[in-house]
């Protein structure tokens, strides 16, 4: 028997006054995996993202988390979620690991659990030479990784990842990755937003697709790719063109060059010029998503 959605929307609007946030979508996310919401500024992602977690009304449709309506969510249902919020939003004046003592207490959680959940979370996020360190003394890196261990001091079935890598450096963003992935394997769900595509493409195992209030398109991210690049990307710099007739080869114009998305790399530069000018490698998830949603600057 397939196991019930952690969340399921059907239908699902939102409206603030005559705007439509969210314009009716549906999707179901299963136990186990990493759900990716992804799409540009202003797409409704966000407004989705605070329907889910309780903190802004469905105007129609329903939307399910662990089978209960997310509004009005009992407490029993809020204590199996964890949050990693965007901001940084720790406590300044007190240590690393009275950061994580002191949220442990909002879960009412008695002294002997904090007391071995703090260390064993410490140790995960390999923060554990730091729990003595004031929170202004740890690194960006650090931070966000005491966040993600602060959202895990509930034991929480569902982690909700609100783009948990901005700002960071490599090397910090894949000791993150590293460790979402061993969340996943532990059994619990994941929901992730980012604007980082390698993230969503290496994370999840199924992603939306949002823009202007409608999903775009939905699948694992192989099956988008495979869907709408192919499996890779030309880009070849003007004014050489292909010599068979451009309806031949699917293509995007980016101005200086053009983008060819192809399946046979050696058919496609046998149709080049001699004197053509290009680079190519293999699609991705960025490719994607710059497809569907468009290349315009988004600021809002």
């Amino acid at each position: 028997m397939e196991a019930a959605a952690v969340i399921k929307a059907t239908g699902l609007v939102k409206k603030y006054g005559e705007l439509e946030a969210v314009k009716g979508i549906d999707f179901a996310v299963p136990p186990g995996q990493c759900f990716g919401l992804l799409g540009p500024n202003g797409a409704g992602k966000s407004t989705t993202m605070r329907m889910i977690m309780g903190l802004s009304d469905v105007t129609a449709g329903t939307l399910e988390v662990f089978g209960k309506p997310a509004k009005n969510m009992p407490r029993n249902i809020k204590a199996k979620i964890g949050l990693v919020p965007q901001e940084t939003n720790l406590d300044p004046d007190i240590s690393v690991l009275e950061n994580l003592a002191a949220f442990g207490r909002y879960f009412a959680l008695s002294k002997t659990v904090i007391a071995e959940r703090v260390p064993k979370l410490l140790e995960f996020m390999q923060l554990a030479d730091k729990k003595y360190a004031p929170v202004n003394a740890l690194s960006g890196g650090m931070k966000r990784r005491l966040i993600v261990a602060r959202a895990l001091i509930g034991d929480p079935e569902m982690v909700i990842l609100d783009e948990p890598t901005t700002g960071l450096d490599p090397q910090a963003r894949v000791l993150i990755w590293k460790q979402l992935l061993a969340l996943k394997k532990q059994g619990r769900t994941l929901l992730l937003t980012t604007h980082y595509m390698d993230e969503a493409q290496r994370l999840c195992d199924q992603i939306v697709i949002i823009d202007d209030g409608r999903i775009l398109d939905q699948g694992t991210p192989q099956e988008l790719i495979d869907r709408h690049v192919k499996g890779y990307v030309f880009e070849v710099q003007k004014p050489c063109l292909a010599k068979s007739p451009a309806e031949r080869w699917d293509q995007e114009d980016i101005g200086d060059s053009i983008l060819y998305f192809v399946h046979q790399t050696a058919d496609f530069i046998s149709d080049l010029p001699e004197d053509a000018v290009y680079l190519h490698r293999p699609a991705n998830l960025e490719d994607v998503f710059l497809r569907l949603t468009g290349r315009k600057l988004r600021e809002n």
